[in-house]
């Protein structure tokens, strides 16, 4: 179940931080992908 909830926050945070950067919000999309890629790691 954890897995779970990792998986979904960091597909969220990636398809977010695509969004933010094809808006013109270049930060917070790094913002996001930092968080995309610190969720990704508690799935191994």
């Amino acid at each position: 179940m954890p897995r779970i909830a990792y998986l979904i926050i960091t597909v969220g945070c990636f398809i977010t931080a695509i969004s933010l950067w094809i808006s013109q919000y270049h930060g917070y999309s790094g913002l996001m992908l930092a968080i995309g890629l610190a969720a990704a790691i508690n799935l191994k």
